[in-house]
């Protein structure tokens, strides 16, 4: 049996207008806030494996928190990033959902219908 493939999905609001850089330090944001909730173990074997990401986009906040609560209910790690509106956006603007890094198949269950950024 082939070993589990270990990735981490960024999901982002495209709603909301950010520069490219804004975007990459939100999407950096979500992926070390998320990876600090996995075990350790998920850790290790996503860091083993190359440290897959995907990022992939939602239309508003509204599918973003709906996503967050799947996902918890699916027991895997995430992450929401609330910026502190010192640049682009008010403060408390929420950016990004990180999400893993958990199971490929179990990322992909969840945001399979997504598309990428």
């Amino acid at each position: 049996m082939m070993e589990s493939e270990y990735k981490q999905c960024i999901v982002v609001r495209t709603d909301i207008i950010l520069s490219r850089g804004k975007l990459a330090a939100q999407v950096a944001h979500a992926a070390v806030s998320a990876y600090e909730f996995a075990e350790p173990r998920m850790r290790k074997a996503w860091k083993d494996g190359g440290q897959k990401k995907v990022v992939l986009k939602v239309s508003n906040q509204r599918e973003l928190f709906e996503l967050k609560d799947e996902a918890r209910r699916l027991n895997l790690p995430t992450a929401l990033v609330t910026d502190a509106g010192l640049t682009e956006v008010p403060p408390g603007t929420i950016t990004a959902l990180g999400i893993g890094p958990a199971k490929g198949e179990d990322l992909d269950e969840l945001t399979g219908h997504l598309t990428l950024l």
